[in-house]
């Protein structure tokens, strides 16, 4: 569950091969939506009106400003390394689940989180390919993502994808945020998440909290502590070297 959960976060994408069982539920229910067939023909319906693009959306000066530093800042960054705690809320059960770990990030695309608390996971993604370690299962898995569809509220972590292109960015108000909380709204309907919400310091213009808001309401929000950026994280350090017996599902090859 704690893996399904991040990746609403991080990982809302099309899948090119199938994932693992842990992982396959929440990665189908955020690719886009399957089209509606084609009804008869008949008299052209009014068109809709386009979805406002990036450039007739206005952003205060200063939440531009932010915005600018916080992208420059994840531009240059190579490497980082962070403790994260995950919180995530269900809406309809009324209950909070917490999960606690480390993070690490190298470009390009490699992502490793180790979760500690409930209980051990280990979590790589190295290019297109996710690989899913349960120890207490002894399963290895692994699957395939398509990337290139990734959206900007998790590229430009990458130093890539521009948020204003696809999102109108507000200032929120927040009485115990950290730092300055910006609003993400999606300028296109989005099936994958309703708003992305990201705490970010206004010295630093690091993110210090993320909230992605699922459909349904439910909130998935990730606060990286003790963040490090270019600290010289080898490759070797995304390697995942389970124990002898440990099952592998290669979901990639099928």
């Amino acid at each position: 569950m704690f893996l399904e959960k991040l990746l609403i976060t991080l990982l809302s994408a099309p899948v090119i091969a199938p994932v693992p069982a842990a992982v396959a539920q929440q990665v189908v229910a955020q690719a886009p939506a399957t089209p509606a067939p084609e009804a008869p023909k008949a008299a052209p319906a009014p068109k809709a009106a386009p979805a406002p693009k990036a450039a007739d959306k206005k952003m205060d000066p200063a939440v531009k400003d932010l915005v600018d530093r916080m992208q420059a800042f994840y531009e240059k960054t190579q490497d980082f390394q962070s403790e994260f705690k995950q919180e995530y809320k269900y809406k309809a059960l009324r209950r909070t689940q917490t999960s606690t770990g480390s993070i690490i990030y190298r470009k390009p695309g490699l992502m490793r989180f180790e979760y500690e608390k409930p209980s051990a996971r280990s979590f790589v993604l190295a290019g297109e390919k996710v690989y899913a370690y349960d120890p207490a299962a002894q399963t290895l898995s692994v699957g395939r993502i398509d990337t290139s569809q990734l959206s900007a509220s998790v590229t430009f972590l990458f130093g890539k994808g521009k948020l204003a292109d696809e999102f109108a960015i507000s200032k929120g108000a927040c009485t115990d945020c950290k730092g300055t909380l910006l609003v993400l709204d999606p300028l296109k309907p989005e099936p994958r998440f309703r708003q992305v919400r990201l705490e970010v310091d206004p010295k630093t213009a690091q993110v210090l909290k993320s909230t992605v808001v699922d459909p349904d309401g439910s909130e998935n929000a990730i606060s990286f502590l003790n963040l490090k950026t270019n600290v010289g994280i080898g490759k070797e350090r995304f390697a995942l070297n389970p124990p002898e017996g440990t099952r592998v599902d290669d979901y990639t090859k099928r």
